[in-house]
């Protein structure tokens, strides 16, 4: 106990007293984003904490950068923004396109943005090419390939091996089973995947162009031609991208450090780094708290939707309930603002957290949707709990449609020579059993418990958005779309971003002045407590996750398709979920 309380008592010294230092002048803001840039941080368990406290991997929510740059924007001390984005990996469209807008919001105010990278893939690119300079390694590229949606199939495979999905569903869009059911893409998904990548891929674009001051058709080309516009440099990737003017200078890793140093002075103690501050340090010194705001709660749905208690990458609807119950009943609490970013998952669970949503707002607090990459299915249900529907143009959303699917491994076991037998009060005895052939009227009863789910889906649809119930069918069928498209189709309210959506919030509320924006989080246990402090000792700027092989990158894809069933939990197995991200940052 004694090690315990010294442990906390120096972690409170160590975190007030950091916040002391003054921050220097003309500092630049240094935003160099990790991994996925998640929505707000989780930790996988016991030995993440170990890793994190060992190797003081960097730690920033997307919601942080967004704050530090905003904060920056009107703050003397600070005098640009500099963008690093070679540890950028899986990171969504729409957390790209959040963060773009901050930065784009920065340039407004007036001050500078560079950019760097030792390359650029198509995610990292779309972001750095927010800057107002843009720099690649003269041994670098800019790789931009356009967007794509593959997926494997397994059909042929589990036949092999003697398994046997049954999929039941409603809506001719509603493809998540067909990778266990088919051995390609049906013309439904193509179709309606094909317009949605599309628009994605000309927003992108469009941003690019517009920030780059590009012709209507110089990005097309580059990407349609990419081996003349290398043929014409004799390969030379990097040069073919300054020729373009996708970049604007080519330097070396010195070279750039040089230039910052030219631009934003040198560190004192460490010469040959320029002078910065990280989000993480400048908000500490930058934020000030007030404890007499009103506050406004922002609550995540980050991953799929399963029904119980939240893990890891996953939403549980049980955690998140509660979360919304204690914000409910906060006396300080007068709006709260439901951050989506999830391809849904357990329809029992998407029900419950838009019920608590809806109780919420019959206590007179309202409530605001904003979505994030994906807010699509469950995660579309869940949104139509709030007051005001957000989304970004580039949101993937809608997907009304509800599906069913349970193996059976009849053939599997008899080839180990392992047979089922017994006897039952009924049909429906013992079930489900994927060991036992499945009845016909077990497969009756699940197609029209689905029917009433997706009847069900569209009542609260209808319900919400104000919408005929055959209107609401029109626009779903488990079909995709865009954020941009979906405005237009009444499936939401505003296009805008997080920090327009609390703003909203903060109107709706009646709050005049400032208010406190408060994310909320399912209480640390007292080891992730420890663990947690443990790493914010050894925490430390140069520390970044291993960038993964190419290998290792097709082996994850291939499990997490295969393992994203153990999410499916929901207690009548009936899903709103969708596999509609493309690979656009890869």
């Amino acid at each position: 106990m004694l090690v315990l309380l010294l442990l906390f008592v120096g972690y409170a010294l160590f975190e007030h007293g950091g916040t002391t230092t003054s921050l220097p002048e003309g500092a630049a803001l240094l935003i160099r984003p990790q991994g996925a840039i998640p929505e707000q941080l989780e930790r996988s368990g016991t030995f993440d904490l170990l890793m994190e406290a060992q190797n003081g991997m960097p730690n920033t929510a997307l919601h942080e950068y967004i704050d530090a740059i905003d904060v920056a924007a009107s703050d003397r001390r600070i005098s640009g923004l500099v963008l690093e984005t070679g540890d950028i990996a899986g990171a969504s469209l729409g957390r790209l396109a959040e963060l773009r807008a901050a930065i784009e919001r920065f340039r407004a105010a007036g001050k500078p943005v560079y950019a760097w990278g030792e390359r650029f893939t198509q995610g990292q690119y779309f972001l750095a090419s927010a800057a107002d300079r843009v720099h690649v390694s003269p041994d670098g590229a800019v790789l931009l390939t356009g967007l794509a949606r593959y997926q494997n199939y397994f059909k042929s495979a589990l036949d092999k091996i003697g398994v046997k999905m049954h999929v039941f569903r409603v809506g001719a869009y509603k493809s998540f089973g067909e990778p266990f059911t088919r051995d390609d893409m049906s013309e439904e998904d193509r179709q309606s995947t094909l317009d949605l990548l599309t628009g994605l891929w000309g927003q992108m674009r469009q941003a690019v162009q517009t920030s780059r001051k590009l012709a209507p058709e110089a990005l097309a080309d580059y990407v349609q031609r990419y081996p003349e516009h290398l043929a014409r440099t004799r390969g030379d990737a990097a040069q073919a991208a300054l020729d373009a003017g996708l970049v604007d200078e080519l330097l070396t890793r010195d070279q750039w450090q040089a230039q910052m140093r030219a631009r934003f002075g040198a560190e004192t103690d460490e010469p040959d780094a320029f002078r910065f501050v990280t989000p993480t340090n400048y908000l500490a010194h930058a934020r000030k708290a007030n404890a007499s705001a009103p506050v406004i709660a922002v609550l995540t749905v980050q991953g799929t939707i399963i029904d119980g208690e939240s893990q890891a990458g996953t939403t549980g609807g049980d955690t998140l309930a509660a979360q919304i119950r204690k914000a409910r009943n906060d006396a300080r609490v007068r709006a709260l603002v439901l951050r989506i970013d999830s391809p849904g998952g357990s329809a029992f669970a998407s029900e419950l957290i838009r019920r608590d949503l809806q109780l919420t707002r019959n206590a007179g607090k309202p409530v605001i949707a904003s979505m994030s990459g994906t807010a699509a299915s469950g995660g579309y249900w869940v949104a139509s709990g709030a007051d005001e529907i957000w989304a970004l143009p580039g949101t993937l959303t809608g997907s009304i449609g509800i599906f069913a699917l349970l193996p059976e491994l009849v053939d599997t076991a008899g080839h180990l020579g392992i047979r089922t037998d017994g006897v039952g009060t009924s049909p429906l005895a013992g079930l489900p059993d994927p060991l036992r052939p499945l009845p016909p009227e077990a497969a009756q009863s699940a197609q029209l418990m689905l029917e009433h789910g997706y009847r069900r889906f569209l009542e609260v649809v209808s319900e919400a958005r104000k919408m005929p119930v055959q209107e609401v069918d029109q626009v779903g069928q488990g079909r995709v779309w865009t954020g941009e498209t979906a405005h237009k189709l009444g499936l939401v309210d505003q296009l805008g971003t997080l920090p327009q959506a609390i703003s909203a919030a903060a109107a709706r509320a009646g709050i005049a002045g400032e208010p406190q924006v408060r994310w909320e989080a399912p209480p640390p246990s007292l080891g992730e407590m420890l663990l947690s402090l443990l790493g914010n000792f050894s925490l430390t700027q140069t520390a970044a996750p291993a960038r993964p092989s190419l290998a290792a990158g097709l082996l994850q894809q291939w499990r997490s398709e295969l393992t994203s069933l153990n999410h499916l939990n929901d207690p009548q197995n009936l899903y709103a979920h969708c596999f509609c991200e493309p690979a656009s940052s890869r």
